[in-house]
């Protein structure tokens, strides 16, 4: 049976365990030894091949080669072709499709609130908690990481900074970030943010008894792909590299991969940390194909074909190191049975004998035995990924089914990548017997998983957690799957235009306040004003920011389910239009929207909720 809804709350379940544990003593009243620490960095979008150790000749990562080397890698791993996707199944040991996450905008990016998450499981074994970077599972409460099991957060907005949930005009460098949900300044680029607020988190909770679970989540070399000019210039000049800033950005997290690593070791911390290096996706600018994708044209992807968002390997086959001295996980070993993002939040929880306060039966499966030597392979199994982004996903759409070599593509086309490993030749015709086996694979997984998609996550308003909520068209349904919404700042400058809906949730009835914005609140700027333009940033590959459309808003109007309000916008008005309305306990669909001097209808870009 399959248990979706969360019985107890995290912090509950916290005191539960410990109080059940008595700090850390078994029922024999024996001090237990402590668990590990726990490391888990995940960069975005940078893909199997972007890493020397892989054979890219192109770039230059040493220190996560000397990982590799001291690590277990686990060398056919995959994920989900994209970001929100791969974190959702790597935080819930579910397929991230059940969890409610198969897009990175449009509503399709919230973590269900039945989900179990890996922070929840770590705290409630007594584990410090913290996060530092990218979350991209939601922006607003029951969704926000410090929702989640996280004690200690230090995330942008969105899935990358610069988006429309982020703060206003963040660019890598000197930004404003979301440090335990309040906006904080901080120095410096991006990714040494993240990895110094770790080291500090780290160096506040490595206690002799008391371990901590860091989920260090960059966002670089996600794109933008901005990083300071001495970064870049040793790529330059080199007509192979597609994107030169993307491996500048690589040599920066590799850096910083570095620093954390002699922390460690100077630290004492070395031996019984449990460190994780492995990526959401394929590459994003590390490659590029000619020939529809199966040609390499410029850069490197170790044979593949495919990358970010691509059902073929490129797309979900990633690197990922797992590195425990004191655990007796081998150092430079390959295991090369199937696993992906599913399997790991089991594996912990088998590994460190994390306790569960109730049963949650995993998609993924536990790689314990494996890691530790205590078989030479995994059972035969077959797993699955897709890449949906859509407001409903669509069967066999952009899938791989995985079993062992074999590859079956959207259900028609198979390969074996043990001899074709750049998926070149589809043998569908001369292989009837192993194309039907995977194609009835993927039709037991559907009639499972396909049901769980009417549970649609929902935004609460101002609940004590959150007060005052802000919606963004970050997070809006989209009413046409063709069109986007506006998801990220230059969008939202721009003034592109769309239409949808928020999926919202109402826990006691009241009179609420509308207030409909051009530009987020943390601007300042008048509803019917343009905000000047930002000069490139000297030093580095930040470019100018345009200027703000002007928009020529004459109409706002709001619809909670069936029940309209408009309102004609006046030369005068401030920052945003206000509309009230009486809502009823329970879930609604709730439109914002902006008619122009042209009649056209768009979705307001900011939508503050407060209760009277």
């Amino acid at each position: 049976m399959k248990l979706y809804k969360i019985i107890l709350g995290t912090y509950l379940l916290s005191y539960i365990f410990f109080a059940s544990n008595v700090l850390g003593q078994t029922k024999n009243n024996k001090p237990t030894e402590k668990k590990p620490n726990v490391i888990l960095i995940i960069t975005d979008d940078q893909g199997y091949g972007d890493l020397s150790c892989h054979g890219n000749s192109l770039i230059k990562t040493p220190n996560m080669d000397q990982l590799f080397q001291e690590s277990t890698r686990l060398a056919d791993f995959h994920v989900s072709p994209t970001c929100s996707p791969t974190r959702a199944a790597l935080m819930t040991g579910h397929y991230s499709n059940r969890t409610g996450v198969w897009h990175t905008i449009g509503g399709r990016s919230l973590l269900k609130e039945g989900e179990v998450t890996m922070a929840d499981v770590f705290a409630a074994n007594g584990y410090a908690t913290g996060i530092f970077g990218k979350w991209h599972l939601g922006d607003n409460y029951p969704f926000r990481p410090q929702d989640r099991g996280f004690q200690e957060v230090l995330v942008h907005g969105g899935g990358g900074i610069g988006q429309g949930p982020d703060y206003w005009d963040n660019n890598y460098f000197d930004d404003t970030y979301f440090h335990n949900g309040e906006p904080e300044k901080f120095t410096g680029y991006c990714t040494d943010v993240w990895f110094d607020n770790a080291i500090k988190f780290i160096d506040e909770n490595h206690q002799e008894d008391e371990p901590f679970f860091c989920y260090l989540s960059t966002n670089a070399p996600h794109s933008p792909y901005s990083i300071s000019n001495e970064y870049v210039e040793p790529y330059n000049n080199n007509d192979s590299i597609p994107v030169p800033a993307f491996n500048g950005m690589i040599s920066n997290i590799d850096e910083n991969l570095g620093k954390l690593m002699n922390y460690l070791k100077r630290n004492g911390l070395e031996e019984n940390t449990i460190l994780v290096f492995m990526a959401d996706n394929g590459t994003s600018a590390g490659v590029n194909f000619k020939n529809r994708g199966s040609e390499v044209d410029k850069g490197f992807n170790a044979g593949m074909r495919g990358k970010k968002g691509s059902m073929y390997e490129g797309g979900h086959r990633v690197p990922f190191f797992i590195r425990w001295p004191k655990g007796n996980i081998a150092a430079g070993k390959d295991i090369n049975d199937l696993t992906a993002h599913i399997d790991i939040l089991p594996t912990f929880i088998d590994m460190l004998d994390l306790e569960m306060p109730y049963e949650v039966v995993f998609d993924g499966s536990s790689l314990k035995s494996i890691l530790l030597g205590q078989t030479d392979h995994l059972p035969l199994r077959t797993l699955i990924t897709d890449s949906q982004r859509l407001e409903q996903p669509v069967k066999w759409r952009q899938s791989s089914v995985m079993h062992g070599s074999w590859r079956l593509i959207n259900g028609e086309e198979l390969y074996d990548i043990s001899l074709d490993p750049g998926q070149q030749n589809n043998i569908a015709p001369e292989n009837p017997k192993m194309v039907k086996q995977l194609q009835e694979s993927y039709e037991n997984w559907w009639k499972d998983i396909s049901p769980t998609f009417e549970n649609v996550p929902a935004i609460q308003l101002c609940p004590p957690q959150e007060p005052v909520t802000l919606l963004r068209t970050h997070d809006m349904h989209m009413d046409d799957d063709k069109n986007l919404v506006p998801w990220n700042q230059k969008q939202v400058r721009e003034g592109m235009k769309s239409n949808g809906w928020f999926e919202v949730n109402v826990l006691e009835q009241g009179i609420y306040k509308f207030t409909l914005m051009r530009w987020p609140p943390e601007v300042h700027a008048g509803m019917l004003a343009s905000i000047r333009a930002k000069p490139s940033l000297p030093g580095t590959t930040v470019g100018k920011v345009v200027a703000g459309a002007d928009l020529k808003i004459r109409q706002a109007a709001i619809t909670l389910d069936e029940i309209e309000q408009n309102q004609t916008v006046s030369s005068s008005v401030g920052e945003g239009i206000v509309f009230e309305m009486p809502i009823e306990v329970g879930k609604h669909k709730l439109r914002a929207w902006f008619t122009d001097d042209k009649e056209e209808s768009f979705a307001a870009y900011y939508v503050i909720v407060e209760k009277n």
